[in-house]
């Protein structure tokens, strides 16, 4: 079984995806974790994340295990991907990896959850269920407001907030996967839902799409 979950940053498609990897005892790939591994790599190596041959040489050395390095949670690191995210030649290179973890997933998992931005409708548009989790935007920077607060506390709202207006534009303005919903997704609006909420919704509709798959 493979579920996609996409939507724009700090809607709560990470920690649903997580839950539903959890209780469905699937792997689970947290893709925007590759984006941020290819901008720590080509960061680290001092080139410019913008620049087509260092992003795709970074992609291109990106392993899974770089997906738990604590240093993608950084602002900058962020930005940086969602700016090497836009270049089509890095979506091909970390395309084969997302698939080959979608359909053989490690270990003994006999599936896999990927949340992302694309996954409903270019890494899987097969997948067996489709979430696209979205809320407003003000929502959305505040979550991540109150996220930063923690390790900076001079952080200001408004930058916040557009910060992640810019990136929104450059999600869903690209020319290569889009940032959009799948039209087989069931579009799972968080603005006004707490985790909870929105994990029955989305247990609710695959289990809808897993029975109409066993008619």
């Amino acid at each position: 079984m493979i579920i996609a979950v996409d939507g724009p940053a700090a809607s709560g498609k990470g920690t649903l995806a997580r839950r539903l990897a959890q209780h469905y005892r699937l792997a689970h790939l947290d893709t925007g974790g590759l984006y941020r591994a290819t901008a720590l790599r080509a960061l680290l190596a001092g080139g410019d994340p913008a620049d087509p041959a260092v992003a795709v040489a970074a992609a291109r050395a990106v392993r899974l295990s770089d997906v738990d390095d604590a240093r993608l949670r950084d602002e900058r690191v962020g930005e940086a991907a969602s700016v090497v995210a836009a270049i089509p030649a890095v979506r091909e290179t970390l395309l084969g990896f997302q698939r080959e973890f979608a359909h053989h997933p490690p270990g003994d998992f006999t599936g896999a959850v990927l949340d992302g931005r694309d996954i409903g409708t270019a890494v899987c548009p097969e997948a067996d269920a489709k979430i696209f989790v979205t809320a407003t935007l003000e929502a959305r920077a505040l979550r991540r407001f109150k996220e930063l607060q923690a390790d900076d506390s001079g952080i200001i709202y408004e930058r916040v907030l557009q910060d992640m207006k810019a990136r929104d534009a450059r999600d869903s303005g690209r020319a290569t996967a889009p940032l959009r919903r799948a039209p087989d997704a069931l579009e799972l609006d968080t603005t006004g839902l707490d985790a909870d909420a929105a994990f029955a919704a989305a247990v609710a509709f695959i289990a809808g799409k897993l029975a109409g798959r066993s008619r």
